[in-house]
């Protein structure tokens, strides 16, 4: 996998950067207002992604695999770990 959240930061840094351009007429900060606003709302839902995979790890690492087969998609290795057992 290519992207990595170091990079949605990057991207949202960006993004900063470019709002506070203070050469932008209005209709060009309309417009990056527009993008701010889809950039935030495609990086919420990363976020959310990236929290409900380190609670599912969270709760690997506390409580062992036996119940992994009950969580949907954390983890085709855990699966398998937890069948062999």
């Amino acid at each position: 996998m290519k992207n990595k959240l170091s990079d949605l930061n990057d991207h949202l840094f960006a993004q900063i950067e470019r709002l506070g351009d203070e050469d932008l007429n209005d209709e060009e900060i309309e417009k990056e207002a527009k993008r701010a606003d889809a950039i935030v709302s495609v990086a919420d839902q990363i976020i959310k992604n990236a929290d409900l995979q380190l609670k599912a790890a969270t709760l690997l690492a506390g409580h062992g695999y036996h119940f992994a087969p009950h969580l949907a998609n954390i983890a085709p290795t855990a699966e398998r770990k937890a069948r062999s057992r």
